[in-house]
């Protein structure tokens, strides 16, 4: 465990009386364009352009039911549906996330630690890296509830202290994601400015906008005027299949109401030079299992 260092000048201003944009005072690929790695310069280019990039394939069929093995023997685990790690939705009941599966599961401990994975984000920021947040999410068909728009940043910011825009996330299928199964949707380029949100952080925010976002939310005008600049990009793509993406993307997900479960592995990782500090707009840190305090570099 670190302890977080002093919070330095607040570059991101959030959770004030009105809506702030600021423009991006960060990197968003923070080494060289010809840097080794996994993604080709092409890739990187595209990835700070548009603030994403699709994977085919990074995992094969046989992890992908490794992975999905793994999930269902932790969903049905009675100990890991009362543990406040698991995060159930509140109509229907069932698990939604379970978070910090890094932590609990060596099936999930190795995918953190592939150099499939891994590498690109060493190559995206620039540094070694630590895992900020890890987490299954489960779209089960017949009415999941999705995941509103938003910036993570925004909230790793104000609830987490993250100082500077120095994360990268991913997003891995463990099941096909059609165009109709509450699939992950992006604004292209909104990664470039910064929606600083109204209102301030309630106490323990975390325990409701993990089933419902609430503080942190654009408003209607603000994701409107974004949309109208960037449009908005929808992915799909089989199992095994990823998407990166820039800690500033403003996206969402809508609704499951397919017969067909959407599922995936989320994996946040964070810049060891961007350590947590404390919160910029909230009384406290949220659990370490929610945002991480031990910067531990990835081995």
């Amino acid at each position: 465990m670190t302890t977080a260092p002093a919070r330095p000048k607040d570059l991101y201003p959030t959770r004030g009386a009105s809506e702030v944009i600021t423009p991006r005072q960060d990197p968003v690929v923070w080494s060289a364009p010809d840097a080794p790695g996994p993604i080709d310069p092409a890739g990187l280019g595209s990835f700070e352009r548009d603030g994403f990039l699709s994977i085919e394939q990074l995992v094969g069929p046989d992890d992908v039911a490794r992975f999905r093995a793994e999930t269902q023997r932790l969903i049905t685990d009675p100990a890991i549906r009362a543990d406040e790690r698991s995060i159930v939705e509140p109509h229907s009941k069932e698990i939604r996330s379970v978070f910090e599966i890094h932590k609990i599961s060596e099936v999930f401990a190795s995918l953190v630690r592939d150099e499939r994975v891994v590498g690109i984000a060493r190559q995206i920021l620039g540094s070694d890296v630590y895992v900020h947040q890890s987490r299954i999410n489960l779209k089960p068909g017949f009415g999941a509830s999705g995941f509103y728009w938003h910036s993570d940043f925004e909230t790793w910011h104000a609830e987490d202290g993250l100082p500077n825009m120095r994360a990268v996330s991913v997003s891995i299928a463990l099941t096909e994601n059609y165009d109709t199964n509450g699939g992950l949707m992006i604004m292209p380029g909104s990664h470039k400015s910064f929606l600083g949100c109204a209102g301030e952080t309630p106490q323990d925010n975390y325990k409701r906008s993990l089933q419902m976002q609430d503080a942190g939310t654009p408003s209607n005008e603000a994701l409107t005027q974004l949309a109208d600049a960037h449009g908005i990009k929808l992915f799909t793509g089989a199992a095994g299949s990823a998407t990166w993406f820039d800690c500033n993307c403003m996206h969402g997900s809508g609704d499951n109401i397919t017969p067909y479960a959407r599922s995936n592995v989320f994996i946040v990782f964070n810049s060891v030079d961007n350590s947590a500090v404390e919160p910029f707009a909230a009384p406290v840190p949220r659990p370490d299992f929610i945002g991480s305090r031990d910067f531990t570099p990835i081995r």
